[in-house]
Parts: structure tokens; C-alpha cells; sequence
């Protein structure tokens, strides 16, 4: 299936190339469990109260993962192209989510069904391989996170975003940003100030 010139062999292609060397038979089963979606801006992906069963791969697009907390939502995470996005605990435990995860642009994702994920990931080691990797992948992005807001200060937390994630501070609102960042937007816009007066 071809979707914004992106078809599913491509997009499993990219996923071996990134996480598992894998055979052509190989590369047929992970493009059978593939599944295209598309979401319009402001859409939500997974909602609060349903269990994560899949794993999406953006191929186009901007997302976050949110919670409410006190009548508030805080912002965990943020991607934009060729990266992971899940409800990591949700998808372990087969529990319902507390966090949410929306389409902050159009946005095209490859869902991998964890059911289906599993099933291959028993018959074959590649396919095994590259379940591992996803999940510690998002294990290792959370732990630099937390670790990021435990130890570095407002400036070295958004020196290290832009850093590690140019396109997310283009094109993400602000608000998402601070929240990202355990920050009030006022203490963004005077370090964002800060950094482009010593850039």
C-alpha cells in the first residue's frame, strides 16, 4: 500500500535498516503486520482510558504524548519523523492509559500490532530483535528525559532539545514545548532570548 509516496515495504525496510538486518522473507512478514493510519491535526491517536496495543512509526508528522494532572496537561513526549511513539506501560501491562498521544499536524503513522509483533517475534530472531530495540529504544529516551529534568538546568534543557531535536522546536507550539521541558512559557521565551542573543 502506498501512502504519501511512502509504501509499507518502504517503511519496513527503514524500521531494518534502523533496528534489524532482516532477509527478504523477513522483510515480507513485517510488511504484512503493517498498518498505515492517518490522523488530522489536533486529532487524537490513543486516548485516555484505552490500552495500547500497537507501536507507531511517524512517517509525517508532529506528536505528543499528554496527561492531565490536577486539571492540567503536562506533556511527556514529543516526535516528529521516522521516530517511535507508544504507551510503554500500557502496552507491558495490557492496562488502560493514563496518558494520551495526538496528532499536533497531519500526520501518517505505521502502527505494528503488539499481538502480531509477538507472534512473528516467537518464529523469528530478526523480528525479535527489532522488538527489543524498539522498546529500548523508549526505554533509553525516557531515562534521558528524566534524567535531563532531574539535573540540567532550563538552558541546558532546551540547548540539549535543540540539539537532539531541531524540527520538534520549529514546528511544535511553545506551550508543548515548556511543558516538554518542565518549564513556564515565560522561562522558555527568555531562554529561547538567552540562546539566539549567544548564538
Amino acid at each position: 500500500m502506498t501512502t504519501i509516496g511512502l509504501t509499507t515495504r518502504d517503511v519496513a525496510r527503514e524500521l531494518a535498516r534502523r533496528y534489524s538486518t532482516m532477509t527478504h522473507d523477513e522483510l515480507d512478514v513485517l510488511e504484512s503486520i503493517l498498518v498505515p493510519m492517518k490522523f488530522q491535526k489536533g486529532e487524537i491517536i490513543l486516548k485516555e482510558g484505552e490500552i495500547c496495543d500497537r507501536i507507531y512509526w511517524v512517517t509525517k508528522g508532529l506528536v505528543r504524548q499528554f496527561y492531565y494532572k490536577n486539571g492540567k496537561e503536562l506533556t511527556e513526549y514529543m516526535t516528529t519523523e521516522n521516530n517511535i511513539v507508544m504507551s510503554i506501560e500500557s502496552l507491558f501491562k495490557e492496562e488502560p492509559t493514563r496518558q494520551q498521544i495526538q496528532a499536533l499536524e497531519p500526520t501518517i503513522l505505521f502502527a505494528l500490532p503488539k499481538n502480531m509483533l509477538e507472534r512473528e517475534a516467537v518464529r523469528n530472531v530478526n523480528i525479535q530483535m527489532l522488538y527489543r530495540k524498539i522498546l529500548e529504544e523508549s526505554l533509553i529516551i525516557s531515562q534521558i528525559h528524566a534524567d535531563m529534568l532531574r539535573f540540567e538546568s532550563a538552558q541546558e534543557r532546551y540547548a540539549k532539545l535543540v540539539k537532539r531535536s531541531p524540527q520538534l522546536v520549529l514546528r511544535a507550539p511553545l506551550v508543548y514545548i515548556a511543558s516538554y521541558l518542565q518549564m513556564t512559557p515565560e522561562t522558555l521565551s527568555r531562554v529561547r532570548t538567552s540562546a539566539l542573543l549567544e548564538g
